[in-house]
């Protein structure tokens, strides 16, 4: 199984950390800072991690590079409010405008391995406020796979599709790997990582 590159966003230590020093993914993921990408042959990974905190304006300028990488078998992850396109398929994020708590609320359309036994409630607050897992939305390519949607089902907020043999998992807030802790939340870093290295066939 190729290893997993993860984009730094010049703080490999910091945003990072959480990721690259769990148990499931120490030394199965290489840190490399973001600018350094026009000198990586991707073929050399198999998924790609992108955060929200990244230079998406640089990104876009790679664009090409990693929809290759995708069109050839890649795994991409990426995070945030996509206002460069830096990933094919995706238009850019709709804020949401003079929005309610109910607004806010994050709804589990399908069931999928990555948020298995994680609860929506605990996915729309954290520490008794809502909003840290999105506030925006995103129009996904037809045909993707809808995981959740932000207040009502036509505000999608966590999606996977297929570009050639690869596949894009996107969600519109932070980082997945940010969270952790003793709630269910907690179970989605281990759960990520493992439908990331299923490979190809992990939907």
């Amino acid at each position: 199984m190729k290893p997993a590159l993860a984009l730094s966003c010049g703080f490999p230590d910091g945003a990072m950390a959480n990721l690259t020093s769990h148990p499931d993914a120490v030394g199965r993921i290489t840190a490399r800072d973001t600018y350094d990408l026009p000198a990586l042959d991707l073929n050399a990974f198999g998924s790609l991690l992108v955060s929200m905190h990244i230079d998406q304006r640089f990104l876009a300028s790679r664009a090409e590079q990693i929809a290759g990488f995708l069109h050839d078998g890649g795994t991409v992850i990426a995070n945030g409010h996509l206002a460069y396109p830096f990933l094919p398929g995706i238009t850019g994020f709709h804020p949401l405008e003079n929005y309610g708590l109910g607004d806010l609320a994050v709804l589990r359309l399908i069931d999928h391995p990555i948020w298995a036994g994680v609860s929506e409630n605990e996915l729309t607050f954290r520490r008794g406020v809502a909003g840290f897992y999105g506030r925006a939305w995103h129009e996904p390519p037809q045909g993707a796979t809808i995981v959740h949607a932000l207040g009502n089902p036509d505000r999608p907020l966590d999606f996977i599709y297929r570009i050639g043999k690869g596949r894009v998992l996107f969600h519109g807030g932070n980082d997945l790997w940010q969270y952790g802790g003793a709630d269910s939340a907690g179970r989605i870093l281990p759960q990520l990582l493992n439908w990331m290295f299923s490979g190809e066939s992990a939907s």
